[in-house]
């Protein structure tokens, strides 16, 4: 996922997006403290992943609070 498609998408469908990344990050924290998980690689673009959506709905809020 990159910073254009997440521009392209509505403030909810981006927070939804990161409730679900927020999951998965609780899931893999889980199961690296149980030994079992396998792609260790996955936290880090979970983590990455999760920043992005953050920047973008703040880039939006700025942008909203700027025009009024």
């Amino acid at each position: 996922m990159n910073a254009a498609e997440l521009r392209d998408k509505t403030p909810d469908e981006l927070r939804d997006q990161l409730a679900e990344l927020k999951k998965e990050s609780f899931n893999l924290r889980f199961q690296q403290a149980t030994n079992q998980l396998e792609n260790t690689a996955r936290m880090k673009v979970v983590r990455r992943d999760t920043a992005r959506v953050k920047t973008v709905l703040n880039e939006m809020a700025a942008a909203a609070a700027g025009e009024e």
